[in-house]
């Protein structure tokens, strides 16, 4: 139940992580998106990193509210 618990909050912090970027590059050309690997590898891993935390928090919240 574990692992169920952890692949979907990271499903669902990719996708928070998606809304994110939706945001942040909202100002933002296809040109510049596609031609700057500098922010090509910022917001790329930043869209990674919460997604990984949403997966681990939601790994916490269920061992704290559904102890073995």
């Amino acid at each position: 139940m574990i692992y169920l618990v952890g692949t979907l909050g990271f499903i669902c912090g990719f996708f928070l992580g998606q809304l994110l970027l939706l945001r942040l590059l909202r100002g933002v050309s296809n040109e510049e998106l596609l031609n700057n690997k500098g922010l090509q590898w910022k917001f790329g891993m930043l869209n990674w990193l919460v997604a990984l935390l949403a997966a681990a928090s939601s790994v916490w919240l269920y061992n704290h509210y559904f102890p073995v």
